[in-house]
């Protein structure tokens, strides 16, 4: 599993003038299961990405076709971590490991 820290490099202007582009590729990334949740920092300085069920480096592959990073508009900070604990609502989380 991945924790995706989103760190803006560009002005919020140009970062809401990209947004429709990046949510649609999001939600391709929620479509193939892959994507968990996903929002703003608070305060606006970026945004996170919880990931699933991929390699690190297919998602790799994918956050360089998002549309943001695409146009020079973020870095992605990508955090690999193995869950051993959850809520029971989220026990479906534990034990999976990146297909590496």
């Amino acid at each position: 599993m991945f924790i995706v820290i989103v760190h803006y490099k560009a002005p919020l202007s140009a970062i809401d003038a990209a947004f429709e582009t990046h949510q649609a590729w999001l939600q391709q990334g929620y479509r193939d299961g892959i994507i968990l949740l996903s929002g703003p920092q608070v305060p606006r300085t970026g945004g996170f990405i919880l990931a699933h069920g991929v390699s690190r480096a297919e998602l790799e592959r994918r956050l360089a076709q998002d549309p943001f990073a695409t146009g020079g508009l973020v870095e992605h900070e990508v955090i690999e971590v193995a869950a051993r604990t959850a809520d029971p609502r989220l026990e479906f989380l534990l034990g999976t490991n990146s297909r590496q």
